[in-house]
């Protein structure tokens, strides 16, 4: 916030994201993008606040349930180009959500997870700072470590890869399978923090579709 101020630009603060995103969530974030007219979204936190953004770039723009917006693959055509700009700035490294184009929202009434996949609703722009990885507790360095890993090694061994995206795979995995143990030996170790979150965020940066 404090940035932003700084260069002139109010805000307004979110910050009740479940840890699975739901659609209520969703829609109450979108009312308070509306009622305070804003031009723009800041995600900040792990996979689920940056998901949470997403559906509300689409829901604060677009009329209906966010069902309507849900897609398996290849981008929703009802999702346009007035989905709100989106900064994602990822606290933890592992769910590459901040390079990737889907919003996991959970309907709080059947409890399934619809995706809204399209790549207008992805980030603009991606904020890499492995400073802002410290304060995970051990056990989430740990298991989104594993999530990078995995992601990862799905996207190298699918048939679906690519040249590209098997380029990026074997790189993020280059840089995990390195640095996953050395922070967790040595939390502030801010070098292979950096790893860990640029190889979290290259295992979904060109992923199959």
């Amino acid at each position: 916030n404090m940035a932003l101020e700084v260069l002139g630009r109010d805000t307004v603060v979110f910050d009740q994201t479940p840890s699975n995103p739901t659609e209520a969530a969703v829609r109450a974030a979108a009312t308070l993008y509306q009622q305070n007219a804003c031009d723009g979204l800041v995600a900040f936190g792990g996979g689920s606040a940056i998901d949470c953004a997403k559906g509300v770039a689409i829901a604060a723009t677009h009329a209906g349930p966010l069902k309507h917006y849900a897609t398996i693959e290849g981008g929703s055509p009802r999702i346009s180009e007035r989905v709100a700009p989106l900064i994602a700035v990822p606290t933890t490294a592992g769910t590459g959500s901040e390079c990737q184009s889907a919003a996991l929202i959970a309907d709080e009434v059947t409890h399934h997870k619809m995706a809204c996949l399209d790549p207008k609703a992805a980030a603009r722009i991606a904020l890499l700072d492995p400073e802002l990885t410290v304060s995970q507790p051990r056990r989430v360095t740990a298991l989104t470590g594993l999530d990078a890993l995995v992601h990862a090694v799905e996207s190298a061994v699918t048939t679906r890869r690519t040249v590209w995206s098997a380029l990026f795979s074997r790189e993020a995995f280059r840089l995990c399978s390195g640095a996953l143990e050395t922070v967790l030996r040595s939390p502030d170790d801010l070098e292979a923090r950096g790893r860990m979150l640029l190889g979290a965020a290259l295992a979904r940066w060109l992923a199959p579709r």
